[in-house]
Order: C-alpha cells, then sequence, then structure tokens
C-alpha cells in the first residue's frame, strides 16, 4: 500500500474519532463547537450563548463540581434568559453576599446521571415525569410534539430545550431558553 494511500487513511480515521467519539458527535452551541471528550466546564467557558452562565458558575464556586466525574445532566439557561429576569436580579446573585442563593439556583439545573433527549423521552413514555437536582429540588419534564421537551420548576416556569445532547466526558448539557427557580 502506498504511503499516500496509508496518510488518507490516518487522516479518515483520525477525522471520524474526532467527529464521533463514541458515538457522540461534536455539536455547535453559541458559535463554538462542544467537545465531547472536554468537560462541561471547558466546553461551556468556549459558548458565547453561555457567558453568563459561566461567570455566575465562577462567583458561586462550583467550577471544581461540574469538573468533577459525574455524570451530570446540566439545563444550561442561554445569556437571554438571564436577561429576560427582572432588572438587577443577575447582578445581586452575582454579589459575594449572595453566593449560598446563586449556588441553590444554579444547581437547581443539574441532575445527577445522564439524561439525554433518548432518555428523557423513554422516562416520559414510562410515565415518569419528574427528577431530582443536585440542590434537592424537582424539575418536571413534559413533551409538547415529537421532539420537543420543556421543562418546568417548581414555581410553574417554564423552559424550553432548544439544543439537545451536547455530550461532555463527565454528562450532558441542554441548552434552554430560560432560567428555572427552586422554591
Amino acid at each position: 500500500m502506498s504511503t499516500l494511500l496509508k496518510l488518507s487513511f490516518g487522516v479518515l480515521a483520525c477525522t471520524f474519532f474526532a467527529f464521533n467519539v463514541l458515538g457522540q458527535t461534536t455539536v455547535m452551541v453559541g458559535g463554538e463547537a462542544m467537545y465531547p471528550q472536554k468537560n462541561i466546564v471547558a466546553n461551556a467557558m468556549n459558548s458565547k450563548a453561555h457567558t453568563t452562565l459561566v461567570a455566575a458558575v465562577k462567583a458561586a464556586g462550583l467550577e471544581e463540581t461540574l469538573t468533577g466525574v459525574g455524570p451530570f445532566t446540566v439545563f444550561a439557561p442561554v445569556n437571554d434568559a438571564f436577561e429576560n429576569l427582572p432588572a438587577g436580579t443577575v447582578d445581586k446573585l452575582l454579589m459575594p453576599e449572595s453566593k449560598a442563593m446563586l449556588s441553590k439556583v444554579l444547581t437547581y439545573h443539574v441532575v445527577a446521571g445522564k439524561y439525554d433527549f433518548k432518555a428523557l423521552a423513554a422516562m416520559l413514555k414510562k410515565g415518569k415525569t419528574s427528577l431530582k437536582t443536585v440542590s434537592g429540588g424537582q424539575l418536571t419534564f413534559m413533551m409538547n410534539g415529537p421532539r420537543n421537551i420543556m421543562v418546568k420548576d417548581e414555581n410553574g416556569n417554564v423552559a424550553n430545550i432548544s439544543t439537545y445532547d451536547v455530550y461532555q466526558s463527565n454528562g450532558v448539557i441542554h441548552s434552554i431558553d430560560a432560567v428555572l427557580i427552586p422554591k
């Protein structure tokens, strides 16, 4: 076999591996590639759609937790979701004296385990509609069409999942269009 042919096969194999790590493809979020071999925090830091969330995770001191082994499922509000909160809410949550409340709000968006679209849909089909969050609260899930799952917080606020199945080395992220608030 010629050297050029061997090299071509090598490049093809590397390309396939890069775009399909263990059956999980690279997804674009916030204009940037999210790589399945990176952890939740490393990928979120690259997303231009999640800069507010990343700043909040840092302010709450949750980087170490979210870089841990997991697996975790994160329902990650986009920047617009934070902008739609009442005026001053984000600034207040980012203050050092609000660290405990910020941590509670952020960990309310995290579920232990790996729940991609397929797992959430299967759970709903079996009649289970809620999951316990890392903060101890409950999130309720509802189907809204064949490929749309909505998430409801304990106060009745609903978020749509806008980007599904952003696989990470330590879990999966779903982008959502609203900030979920615990009781």
